[in-house]
């Protein structure tokens, strides 16, 4: 449970494992084990320590901060298959092993769409919503709607299933700790190598032949399963609980382009939207206090 130091950053207090119809989820816990419960969840290709310096500020403020290491991420277990609904039965799995009452919820990225379903489907266990930087978009990228026009075609099809008989037997580039920093600084080059250096000693592990990120490697980007932002967008004017969306305003890579102008003809009543100014797609890291004092102003 120790990392590279890093300014602020604080490893959990508490690891356990919650079981997920037969997937072993790593949960983790920042803050007094009797305080006020907040679930977060990370996301793609994350880990639940990329929270390390973030969650530390609302357990502080008196938050037991409850995450989790996606199935296929970090120490949680591998699974045969990912999707969205099965991230989504595995955050109601360590939901109900936290409380039956409602809480706050906080998701970032791909783990704020996957909350946005928990909201809707279980609206009655969640008390207030903070979605980083994964609210969705009316206009996907282009390679997104390319790829949904050719989903069904025999061709990807075939590369699927290849793909899923190589699985075994994948496995994910060895380096250093500087070359793994390197590599994820391609996709994330507003964070710092500090912090990369910091990511790589928590979210990765060291084999005989190097490092290597505690990724399954059959996963890749949209690789989740079906997801499109419109499901989303149609919804949205009838989002159930009280709403506060952060949305980057510097695109990156792995960002989801999404402006408030994107999204504000569609906003119930109970929702509002902050551009965070001068943030890339990881805003609570880029800006944690900022980010934090945002949160802790909605949630009281």
């Amino acid at each position: 449970m120790t990392g590279t130091p890093y300014p602020g950053a604080r490893r959990p207090d508490r690891q356990r494992f919650v079981d997920s119809d037969g997937i072993r989820l790593a949960v983790w816990e920042w803050g007094d084990a009797g305080g006020i419960p907040l679930l977060m969840a990370h996301g793609g290709f994350d880990f639940a320590g990329t929270f390390d310096v973030f969650a530390p500020m609302l357990a502080d403020a008196g938050y037991r901060v409850v995450s989790w290491d996606h199935r296929g991420h970090g120490d949680s277990e591998h699974s045969p298959l990912y999707s969205w609904h099965a991230d989504l039965r595995d955050s109601l799995a360590v939901l109900n092993s936290i409380t039956t009452a409602p809480i706050p919820m906080i998701g970032h990225s791909k783990g704020g769409a996957v909350l946005l379903q928990l909201c809707e489907a279980r609206p009655h266990r969640v008390s207030r919503f903070v979605n980083i930087d994964g609210m969705p978009s009316r206009f996907p990228a282009p390679d997104v709607s390319d790829h949904e026009r050719s989903r069904m075609r025999e061709s990807e099809i075939a590369s699927w299933l290849d793909r899923r008989r190589r699985s075994a037997d994948l496995m994910r580039k060895p380096g250093t700790p500087a070359e793994l920093a390197q590599r994820r600084g391609r996709m994330n080059p507003r964070l710092s190598d500090a912090w990369l250096r910091y990511l790589v000693s928590v979210g990765a592990r060291e084999d005989a032949d190097g490092w290597r990120w505690k990724l399954d490697p059959i996963m890749r980007p949209g690789g989740f399963g079906p997801w499109r932002p419109d499901w989303y967008l149609e919804r949205l004017p009838g989002f159930p609980v009280p709403l506060l969306g952060i949305l980057a305003t510097v695109n990156e890579q792995m960002g989801w382009g999404t402006a408030k102008r994107d999204l504000e003809d569609r906003l119930p009543r109970n929702a509002e939207l902050v551009e965070y100014p001068e943030a890339g797609h990881f805003i609570h890291i880029e800006h944690p206090r900022g980010v934090a004092d945002l949160v802790l102003d909605f949630l009281s």
